[in-house]
């Protein structure tokens, strides 16, 4: 059941839960930067596992409320909306770097593993849209192709970071992930974790007044389900990934910044399956619009693109942004335009 509020009452939740998720964004990065080199796990694992899924918890939250309520479209709409802002972020990020481009400096195994599973993740998705309306205890059985797909790529990161088979060229601008092992206390594990599980609490209720604040608008101001869950709900509940990004940059931590993006929208696009299970009429793919599954196809090229930027590893572009940056921030734009 939805909690009925005005129009100023819904802006003014979702602002405000956008700007506790920004501010809770260097905090968090900090911490899982230090719990990476104490558990030796490195900053691709950590970035895009625990980081990754942690900064998405108001994603989760704004996904699953409009779902319950019968609101197919605003919460697929957040949870690729998400994505497509995420990865709008990483070319806001590189902007902030200014040695070389980002892609150059942060290109990993990992890194290019997440990029190519979550291409593969979204492609899933978007041939879901266009399957048959068929449902399994609730659950379309596509969601769960997509949920053991999710579960294989951790693995793989996972493997690719223990043993690369083969590995990208050093530069004089490129940033490897090193843990600082002479600075190591186990003692400090403890604490750190209990801090972060706190400020993933924070998110968490920030993500829930997303969601009040979304549906709110769709109902009092008759703005439509898909660009409130795009441009609305999913770009608020990812301000925690630009901030997050810009942190680890400044921090030299490349390699997190890349993969907390990456591994982030790698795990936003489960939400759609969330949405899935929690969605109650039926299978949620054949419940959208047109308009969420352009969404989709623009974030497959987007990320592609950053997955080729990772590959090409172009130095230096024109006015302190690569290329493929530049790409990306045009379809974004272009995105915008074609949803509203």
């Amino acid at each position: 059941m939805s909690i009925a509020l005005g129009v100023p009452a819904a802006v003014a939740a979702v602002v405000v839960a956008a700007a506790v998720i920004a501010g809770i964004g260097p905090r968090m990065v900090r911490v899982a930067d230090r719990l990476a080199d104490l558990t030796g796990l490195g900053e691709a694992f950590v970035g895009a596992v625990l980081l990754g899924a942690t900064t998405s918890l108001p994603d989760i939250i704004a996904t699953v409320v409009p779902a319950v309520n019968g609101l197919p479209d605003l919460a697929v709409g957040n949870a690729l909306g998400g994505v497509l802002s995420q990865t709008a972020f990483l070319a806001v990020a590189d902007l902030t770097y200014r040695r070389a481009n980002l892609e150059h400096a942060a290109a990993s195994v990992p890194n290019l593993v997440q990029a190519t599973v979550l291409i593969a993740l979204l492609g899933g998705v978007l041939a879901l849209f266009s399957s048959p309306d068929v449902t399994l205890l609730g659950v379309h059985p596509g969601s769960l192709v997509l949920v053991a797909a999710y579960g294989f790529s951790l693995r793989l990161v996972n493997e690719t970071t223990r043993d690369p088979m083969w590995h990208a060229v050093e530069t004089r601008e490129t940033r490897a992930d090193v843990p600082e092992e002479d600075e190591v206390d186990r003692s400090e594990l403890g604490p750190l974790l209990l801090r972060f599980a706190g400020m993933a609490a924070v998110l968490a209720g920030a993500g829930f007044a997303l969601a009040i604040g979304g549906e709110n608008l769709v109902a009092e101001a008759g703005l439509g389900e898909a660009a409130v869950g795009v441009f609305v709900t999913g770009l608020s509940s990812s301000l925690a990934e630009l901030v997050v990004s810009i942190a680890a940059i400044r921090a030299g931590a490349l390699t997190l910044a890349v993969a907390n993006v990456i591994g982030g929208n790698t795990f936003d696009t489960l939400l759609v399956v969330v949405a899935d299970v929690a969605y109650q009429d039926g299978s949620v793919y054949a419940a959208v619009g047109p308009e969420t599954a352009l969404v989709a196809a623009i974030t497959i090229t987007m990320t592609a693109i950053i997955t080729l930027g990772l590959l090409r590893r172009e130095r230096h572009g024109v006015g302190n942004i690569g290329t493929e940056s530049a790409l990306v921030l045009g379809l974004y734009a272009l995105s915008v335009l074609l949803v509203f």
